[in-house]
């Protein structure tokens, strides 16, 4: 006899061995014997509460019905400095975008960002301390720009955001009605607004 067969031999007795005990909780044992298997007590589980975002009232289905003329347009740090690679006068170029009068506004990060670039963007911060831009203060730590407007954009529905970062961009259409302003072609367009000049053909 092999040493494979003897070990098989050996498992198996084993095995049946194993097989022939009865459960301590097994109904043919007497019950003095017999285990009793308590319930556990169910807690009381907290129940998870889910926050869903309360959608604005000024939104009518994709369309914001907060935007109109005079227009709030929150300008980006890249849309100045394109601006000016490109020789265009920033709020002339949004007023023929647009057909209407337009305000842009810069927030204390997008001017800390500008600050913090150096010489090379001397003349975007000085477009961007023109007295037709108008200055948010920012109450958040850091100088992140981007994080900036994309919750200034959130809380407030009354902004058009101007930018040419696709990160930013990509950001910006998941938050239904705010449209974006970019450049492409060497001016102006818009794009998620209903009968803008400029739109993207589709």
């Amino acid at each position: 006899m092999t040493k494979t067969k003897k070990s098989k031999k050996i498992l198996n007795k084993q095995f049946a061995a194993m097989k022939k005990t009865i459960k301590p909780t097994d109904s043919r044992i007497k019950e003095e014997k017999r285990t009793i298997i308590k319930k556990k007590k169910t807690e009381n589980k907290t129940v998870s509460v889910r926050q869903v975002a309360q959608t604005s009232s000024a939104l009518f289905f994709e369309f914001n019905t907060q935007l109109g003329p005079p227009y709030h347009i929150l300008v980006d740090t890249n849309f100045i400095s394109f601006s000016i690679k490109y020789k265009m006068d920033v709020v002339q170029n949004m007023m023929d975008c647009l057909y209407a009068k337009c305000i842009p506004y810069v927030t204390d990060c997008i001017v800390g960002e500008l600050e913090k670039l150096g010489q090379k963007y001397k003349i975007a911060l000085k477009i961007v301390k023109d007295p037709r831009f108008q200055r948010i203060q920012c109450m958040h730590p850091g100088t992140y720009a981007d994080d900036c407007l994309v919750q200034r954009v959130t809380q407030h529905k009354c902004y058009i955001v101007a930018t040419c970062d696709r990160d930013l961009k990509r950001r910006i259409r998941k938050i239904p009605g705010v449209p974006i302003m970019y450049i492409a072609q060497r001016r102006y367009t818009i794009e998620r607004m209903p009968d803008a000049y400029g739109a993207p053909k589709k």
